[in-house]
């Protein structure tokens, strides 16, 4: 019975070692960061350095060990054995474009796919435009947010390392960066708001994927003094910010599509305040004979100067339909 039992125990002890070794991942053996060292020293020594290299972070490639390269670029060893060079062995460089971005995005998506800020990024344009996760962020980045950038723009006198999240965007968004360097605008290169602090890079239901239900909504969740509700209430206001603000920057103040009063008179020249020119029988003053009176004109003039509750008003009568003060 003794013997039975001692074979039995050593039998299993064989089932248990051979499962041990099936359970074991392939790339467990495969060249780890001291290898790649030896070749790619700059990119071992920053990843270290992230988030990505935290070993103490259950999820991080860095906590598997020897297999924290070939967590994301993929089986090392022929391409050890081949002397190291670009695209030998069948590793994966994240930042090719000669590989498609979906596949790019799910070597990131094994780890970040249950990311809450993710939900809708199959819904985004970043998505819906081949954007790969590795164009915006480095997985061996160790500033903040992984974010990859080259030469970031720092202003001076500016004490940090941090990359400014505008200069990720702006290197595709060109145009948006020739409006934020306008006289008048929001204070993102100031570094007191993000791009991410009015879009979802990451996706969103909405238009130009805005952080909610409507633009109104986001302006409103700062300028709250503009909400209302209003007795009185601007039509284009309730409409949309964007009829008379374009909020990335403009050549007018308070990020005015256009300066006043023409930026009214594109809805209101018809009547009140014609918007024709002056001639020689009246100018900003009375005028003269049986057409005596102040001269209703409004060329060269502020519409706010008279109308300035322009986003609604509570006045009583008369004085809150015209918004005047």
């Amino acid at each position: 019975m003794n013997n039975r039992s001692g074979w039995l125990r050593v039998a299993l002890a064989a089932v248990f070692a051979w499962l041990a070794m099936l359970a074991v991942p392939a790339f467990a053996q495969q060249p780890g960061p001291e290898v790649c060292a030896n070749c790619h020293e700059d990119q071992v020594k920053a990843f270290s350095g992230s988030i990505h290299g935290k070993t103490a972070h259950p999820r991080s490639p860095a906590a598997a060990g020897p297999a924290a390269c070939a967590s994301c670029h993929g089986d090392g060893s022929e391409h050890v054995k081949a002397g190291g060079g670009k695209g030998v062995g069948g590793m994966i460089n994240l930042s090719s474009k000669t590989i498609p971005a979906e596949k790019r995005d799910q070597i990131c998506l094994t780890c970040h796919e249950a990311n809450r800020h993710l939900a809708f990024w199959d819904s985004g344009k970043h998505r819906k435009n081949d954007v790969s996760c590795s164009d915006c962020h480095s997985v061996h980045n160790g500033v903040g947010q992984q974010l990859k950038v080259k030469g970031a723009q720092i202003a001076p006198m500016t004490t940090t390392s941090r990359v400014p999240q505008q200069e990720v965007c702006f290197n595709c968004h060109r145009d948006i960066k020739a409006m934020v360097m306008r006289p008048s605008h929001h204070p993102i290169v100031e570094g007191k708001i993000q791009c991410s602090s009015c879009h979802n890079p990451h996706g969103a239901l909405t238009a130009s994927m805005v952080n909610a239900e409507s633009v109104k909504e986001l302006c409103t969740s700062c300028h709250a003094d503009k909400r209302g509700p209003f007795m009185f209430e601007h039509a284009p206001v309730e409409e949309s910010c964007l009829n008379c603000h374009n909020p990335h920057g403009t050549r007018a103040a308070k990020l005015l599509n256009e300066k006043l009063p023409n930026l009214c008179q594109d809805c209101h020249d018809a009547a009140q305040h014609p918007g024709t020119i002056y001639d020689a029988d009246s100018g900003f003053g009375a005028g003269t004979g049986a057409t005596s009176g102040p001269n209703t004109r409004f060329l060269a003039r502020s519409c706010m100067n008279c109308h300035n509750e322009i986003h609604g008003s509570n006045a009583p009568a008369s004085r809150g339909r015209r918004f005047v003060r």
